[in-house]
């Protein structure tokens, strides 16, 4: 039907595990839906210190159930079912990479940083022979750029969300919930901005404090900090909730 437009985020944040460390913590990266699936893998270089041309991925839903495999380096990320909170597993085959981990912090120890520097089989020499990771200037720098254009699209949405202000908090995946803004700044110890929330029911997770430093006050598991975008500014009343009802 002409004039019809499926509008999703322009961006995605997933969880990145890979095959080498299957019981590590997953590492939480948001990316743009309209880049290939081979730029995808080419970012996640920096991620995992893999390679783009051996590394194969699968996608899993929140519930930890297989979705599909992204294999068509052509297509464009977006074109998967690939929404916030999923995960992305990486298949690596590139052993030398895991090798070459498991030994280099011992061979740093025992070498002077000279001594380190002209050896040709460490871990090293291996990303800066085949410009990866943190070597690919060109890459990094198209990183620094994306994170900065990043960050001023959060502040701009942080910018109109006032304190005080009433509410909608719309996560993926999560019911929504109406609340009142009681912080909007960072966190010690995470990255972009935040908004702290006092929701209207006990639906959070602390009382505007994290980590032992308190942002603002509410009652135990009222408060509740996220993203900016994740946020909407409105007239929303606070819902009243008939007791006799419940039982």
């Amino acid at each position: 039907m002409e004039g019809v437009q499926v509008i999703t985020q322009d961006y995605v944040n997933v969880h990145i595990t890979k095959s080498d460390s299957e019981d590590g913590p997953p590492v939480e990266r948001r990316f743009k839906k309209a880049i290939t699936v081979l730029d995808f893998k080419t970012k996640l270089e920096l991620v995992t210190g893999g390679s783009a041309t051996t590394m194969k991925l699968k996608l899993y839903d929140n519930k930890n159930n297989l979705i599909c495999e992204i294999d068509n380096d052509s297509a464009l990320l977006g074109s998967y079912p690939i929404d916030d909170g999923m995960r992305i597993h990486v298949i690596d085959k590139f052993s030398l990479v895991k090798d070459f981990d498991a030994t280099d912090s011992a061979e740093r120890f025992k070498l002077s940083e000279e001594e380190y520097e002209k050896k040709s089989d460490t871990l090293r020499s291996f990303l800066q022979r085949n410009k990866l990771g943190k070597y690919n200037e060109e890459e990094m720098n198209k990183m620094k750029e994306t994170q900065q254009k990043e960050l001023e699209e959060e502040a701009k949405i942080a910018e109109s969300v006032l304190v005080g202000a009433r509410c909608e908090v719309r996560v993926p995946s999560q019911p929504t919930r109406r609340a009142t803004v009681r912080y909007n700044g960072p966190l010690d110890g995470a990255k972009g901005l935040w908004i702290g929330v006092q929701y209207d029911e006990p639906r959070g997770k602390n009382d505007g404090s994290v980590n032992g430093k308190r942002y603002f006050t509410c009652p135990p598991k009222y408060g509740g900090f996220v993203r900016p975008v994740y946020v909407t500014v409105g007239d929303f009343p606070e819902e009243s909730f008939d007791l006799d009802d419940e039982i």
